[in-house]
């Protein structure tokens, strides 16, 4: 059984077949109508979400198949105190393959553990997003045609922002890959992310404050929301909220074939006067999202008998995960896990 926690999940080959059967469907889509016809798709959403849920609906709704779940955990048996590993297990009796998005990082791993149809993350706190960066990586292939050879600058909230982590972990696979981070000191990427993507994977990067100055050496500019409820401190929040806007005027010293990405939903940080250049590619980007999940599901669906549940890692006695936002702080009845270099098997972070 195939699961997709995280991007790196997948081979590069995988994902370039995936753009390419996203690709596919969108110039044939009778041809899918009906392949999953009889199946059942469990949208488990424990957070709000509108693009994501709805795309992953319309994607199985799209393929002749259906849908259960529920948006909010609010109206889930959670609210009674039911834990993540018995929700899955019921939900499992009840679907053929899930999506859930959770608040706490490193859920989707303890229900990948115990599920017995494929499970897709879409979205774990402020650890990955996988699905939505296949959303960014077939944006990226229909605007610039490849992966390789690209200044990418990512601008916003670098510290908890799933999607910028998610992205950076799979572009820095591809060849001369370049990143600009744009962020406030306080919202600056994690040491984790550095260390796990940028240093391994050998991709030069550089770091700074200022939008402005980063705009014309840039082939993708990815913008993100600085998200409040990331934040533990509404004081921070507000402090940090409108640290950045992109405008129209500001696009000026900008390369011709700029694309400009977001993940939405978006606040402040993208002017509306930016919608109608020709180079702003983030509403382009969201319907793309329906394709790369109706691909993904079909792929998932058809990886019978791979079994890539994770049990790394060994307990250490008497060590709890640091990260405040770890599911292993909080799920009843799992192992607290850190692979040898004592890093948290649910959340990558580091004791």
């Amino acid at each position: 059984m195939r699961n997709l926690v995280n991007i790196l999940d997948l081979t590069t080959d995988e994902i370039l077949g995936l753009v390419r059967l996203a690709s596919d469907i969108m110039e044939h889509p009778d041809i899918y109508s009906e392949s999953c016809k009889g199946k059942i798709l469990g949208a488990l959403f424990f957070e709000p979400s509108t693009r994501t849920r709805l795309s992953f609906t319309s994607a199985m709704m799209s393929l002749g198949g259906q849908v259960l779940g529920f948006d909010q955990a609010a109206s889930s048996s959670v609210a009674k105190g039911e834990t993540v590993s018995d929700t899955i297990r019921m939900v499992s009796a009840y679907s053929d393959i899930i999506a859930m998005r959770h608040p706490k990082e490193g859920a989707p791993i303890v229900a990948s553990r115990v599920a017995t149809v494929p499970v897709i993350n879409a979205g774990d706190g402020g650890h990955f997003h996988p699905t939505q960066t296949l959303t960014d990586l077939l944006t990226i292939y229909k605007k610039k045609g490849r992966f390789d050879n690209l200044v990418i600058g990512v601008c916003g909230d670098l510290k908890y922002g799933r999607t910028v982590h998610s992205l950076i972990a799979a572009m820095s696979r591809y060849d001369n890959v370049r990143f600009v981070l744009i962020s406030p000191e306080e919202l600056m990427l994690p040491d984790y992310v550095k260390d796990d993507h940028l240093f391994q994977g050998g991709c030069e990067y550089v770091e700074t404050e200022n939008l402005e100055s980063a705009i014309p050496s840039l082939d993708i500019l990815y913008m993100t929301r600085i998200q409040a409820e990331r934040f533990e401190n509404r004081e921070d929040y507000e402090r940090l909220k409108d640290s950045y806007e992109l405008t129209a005027s500001k696009l000026i010293m900008a390369k011709e074939d700029l694309s400009i990405m977001h993940p939405l939903p978006r606040v402040t940080e993208i002017n509306v006067d930016v919608d109608d250049d020709p180079r702003a590619d983030y509403f382009d980007q969201a319907m793309y999202g329906r394709y790369i999940r109706m691909a993904l599901i079909l792929m998932l669906l058809g990886t019978k008998g791979i079994d890539d549940r994770r049990l790394e890692g060994e307990e250490r006695a008497g060590v709890t995960c640091a990260n405040p936002h770890c599911i292993s702080r909080t799920e009843r009845g799992i192992k607290k896990l850190f692979d040898e270099y004592g890093k948290c098997v649910y959340c990558d972070q580091y004791i």
